[in-house]
């Protein structure tokens, strides 16, 4: 069996290096930010913002109720105020499937 490298994960992200995972603007990371009180970046000195990976998952949380399912940023707001929980299984359950779905695809291409 090949060797595989492990991902290394970072403690944190610049909002550039977060906007180039979503595939949206930094202004559109700054916006969500504002909008949303589960966001918290740290700042360094220089005011950067700086997301942990906690930040990361809460995006991932957004971009998904937002972007993928339609919804508006007034109804994403109050379905994480009352259903967190369940939300948060909910995208939970999604992106386990989507990572067996890649391993899959691998397992699918070395045959």
């Amino acid at each position: 069996m090949p060797y595989k490298e492990t991902k290394v994960e970072k403690l944190y992200y610049t909002i550039g290096e977060v906007a180039e995972m979503f595939g949206v603007n930094t202004s559109l990371i700054r916006y969500w930010e504002k909008e949303f009180d589960i966001i918290r970046p740290k700042k360094n000195k220089k005011g950067n913002r700086l997301f942990t990976s906690m930040d990361i998952d809460n995006f991932h949380i957004i971009y998904h109720l937002v972007k993928e399912k339609g919804m508006t940023l007034r109804g994403a707001k109050k379905k994480l105020r009352e259903n967190r929980e369940d939300t948060e299984h909910n995208f939970e359950i999604i992106k386990s499937l989507e990572n067996i779905r890649e391993m899959l695809l691998e397992v699918k291409e070395g045959l």
